[in-house]
């Protein structure tokens, strides 16, 4: 084994969070503002990078994979949390909005697994985690992710996150699946991914489901969730209130009251 080996425990259902338990001198890695709390004598540092093999070493390799990050929309800076006590110690990280956090063993999927761009939540240190580029011009103009997607590599735990409920679908070789390409969150690296158009012209206008499906061919393994944050976050913003000067509105009905008013519908 390359990377650390940490035990963990998912809790929650709809906003969940993942206990993960260190033994002295184990360490995990995890996005910016992913801790939600942590026992003693676990220490806390800011890295560069993924702190893997592939991007520690010299200043130059350490730079490369920070830049990597930020090709993805991710911050320049990865946080450590080691265990440097003498017994086993835990340390807590949230998911950041409504959904699930799905724990994958590498050392189970071929060592790599392909994701969207914010999905990554945490990893035992060793994990790697850079950048896919999609190889067919039209899934990376059309696919919903870009020309980018995230990689993680290694054979050690990785969670990921993402919103609504997530389907795990396994498919057999040559089996076709078609999904919205914002609902896409991974997928296994032997999976063909590509894009196809919806057909018909009243159906790519009126149909509210997008010009674009993404194709999934088998074999491998595929996650879907039932509710990506664009979709939460468009559906949010067209329900806010819209404030008008000079009249309509109070202040605080277009304020804090409004908020409420949105979920209450």
């Amino acid at each position: 084994m390359n990377n650390h080996e940490i035990d963990y425990t998912i809790y929650g259902e709809n906003m969940q969070f993942v206990e993960v338990e260190l033994d002295p001198n184990e360490t995990v890695i995890a996005e910016a503002g992913a801790l939600m709390m942590m026992e003693d004598d676990i220490q806390m540092e800011t890295i560069f990078g993924d702190g893997s093999k592939s991007s520690g070493g010299s200043l130059m390799n350490r730079l490369i994979g920070a830049g990597k990050r930020v090709i993805t929309g991710e911050s320049l800076f990865m946080t450590t949390f080691t265990n440097e006590g003498t017994q086993k110690r835990h340390v807590y990280f949230a998911s950041p909005y409504p959904g699930e956090i799905i724990p994958m063993d590498l050392s189970e999927l071929n060592g790599k697994i392909i994701c969207q761009k914010d999905a990554f939540l945490a990893a035992a240190k060793g994990v790697e985690v850079g950048i896919a580029f999609q190889r067919k011009l039209g899934a990376g103009f059309f696919g919903g992710e870009g020309f980018i997607m995230q990689k993680l590599e290694g054979d050690g735990m990785a969670f990921v996150h993402a919103g609504g409920t997530i389907s795990s679908r396994q498919l057999a070789p040559g089996e076709r699946l078609r999904v919205d390409t914002g609902c896409l969150v991974a997928m296994t690296a032997d999976v063909d991914y590509d894009i196809q158009a919806v057909g018909g012209i009243k159906t790519a206008l009126f149909g509210g489901e997008g010009i674009f499906f993404a194709t999934l061919r088998g074999p491998g393994t595929v996650w879907i969730q039932s509710l990506p944050f664009s979709r939460l976050a468009s559906r949010v913003f067209a329900a806010a209130p819209v404030s008008q000067g000079g009249g309509g509105r109070g202040s605080d009905e277009g304020g804090i009251g409004g908020l409420f008013d949105i979920f209450n519908r």
